[in-house]
């Protein structure tokens, strides 16, 4: 079948991942040591000690999930019954999970209509002296106003929790790692992202004693070096050693991911400039674009036009924001109308990916070029 027919490669389809040689002698190796679980073998530590080289951060803890990770920097946190934490209503319900799970409230503040990020001046109205912590999540990988949203949690003394999960080496517009700025930031190896081992998670910060709750915690508050003493309460969030592996092998690809997505994205929002009523939502240079987010008058519409040339789209991301879930009653409609607007009307999301093509692009590109035509000509 021609490239120009061929559905476009995605992440549940070899053509979209780099899985290769390395991950395979990975999984072998693991095999052939006999020990499978990360409390006794070495690759977890040693994607750990990998983890803060790339990020230059001084500790990393490997966990179960991207959902995990985030659990363990909510605990670390101190965030407890009766707390609140301040985010965004346009994410996975893996962001605010962990608060749930802790008895605290989750406290959601709007975001920014031209990309979907918190509005660092939301999140300062959001802010009550129940406030434990905030946590910004980089959506779709661009950067979220860390800068503003530090210097919030420093007056108020706050701890800064990044969910990176989307935005492996994306940069802010100062050219700083996402990741770097916060007290904690929290990574996902789900199917989905950047790069993959199934699932898994990183939560890194330069804090010892932060770091070392996040460890406990994970290991059931477990301090091995102690003997057969728990701590504190805690979960068996450990990573296994296969999973690890994985993620080792595909931690160097990282860069090179970002690097292509980056190229073809690029290639994208000048194939659709001139083009009237439609934005691309946020091109900073630092975005290390997980989806292709565009803003238009209908999404609805659009996706729909846009499935009919070949081409998958999500209307708003979500269906709901997140406090519009039956998992988190007692939030009213209305409560974060900038968020219910890119939701029900004008975010338009697009699956991005690091194998396609320039053949891949201009097909998206001419897909979105007649599905404007139409939309022009009602």
């Amino acid at each position: 079948m021609p490239e120009r027919e061929m559905p476009l490669p995605t992440v549940l389809d070899p053509r979209g991942r780099t899985f290769g040689e390395a991950e395979r002698a990975a999984v072998l190796r693991v095999l052939d040591s006999a020990v499978l679980c990360s409390a006794f073998g070495s690759e977890a530590r040693s994607l750990e000690a990998e983890m803060t080289g790339l990020y230059s951060r001084a500790e990393a803890v490997a966990c179960s999930s991207g959902t995990a990770s985030l659990h363990l920097a909510v605990v670390a946190a101190g965030v407890g019954p009766g707390d609140e934490v301040v985010t965004t209503p346009l994410s996975d319900f893996g962001t605010v999970a962990p608060v749930l799970a802790q008895q605290a409230r989750v406290v959601f503040a709007d975001v920014r209509p031209r990309d979907g990020n918190l509005d660092p001046a939301a999140v300062e109205a959001a802010v009550t002296p129940r406030t434990k912590a905030v946590i910004a999540v980089h959506l779709f990988g661009a950067a979220a106003d860390i800068g503003a949203l530090r210097e919030i949690c420093d007056r108020h003394g706050l701890v800064l929790i990044e969910d990176c999960a989307q935005a492996w080496l994306g940069e802010d517009g100062a050219g700083r790692l996402l990741g770097t700025v916060g007290d904690i930031s929290c990574f996902s190896l789900q199917q989905y992202k950047h790069i993959t081992a199934g699932d898994g998670g990183l939560a890194l910060t330069d804090d010892p004693a932060l770091a070392r709750r996040m460890r406990l915690f994970m290991d059931k508050g477990w301090d091995r070096a102690e003997g057969r003493i728990h701590r504190e309460p805690g979960l068996n969030y450990r990573m296994p050693e296969l999973i690890a592996a994985v993620a080792r092998a595909q931690l160097t690809k990282v860069a090179e991911v970002v690097r292509r997505r980056r190229e073809r994205a690029g290639q994208l929002v000048d194939a659709l400039e001139g083009l009237e009523r439609v934005t691309v939502a946020e091109a900073q240079p630092g975005h290390a674009w997980w989806l292709f987010p565009l803003l238009v008058d209908d999404n609805a519409r659009w996706a729909k036009d846009l499935e009919a040339e070949g081409v998958p789209a999500m209307p708003g991301y979500l269906e709901h924001p997140l406090y519009a879930n039956p998992a988190l009653p007692g939030y009213p409609p209305g409560l974060c109308p900038q968020a219910e607007r890119l939701i029900e009307r004008t975010l338009l999301a697009l699956p991005w990916n690091e194998a396609y093509t320039a053949a891949h692009v201009t097909r998206i590109a001419d897909a979105i070029r007649a599905v404007h035509a139409r939309a022009v000509a009602r």
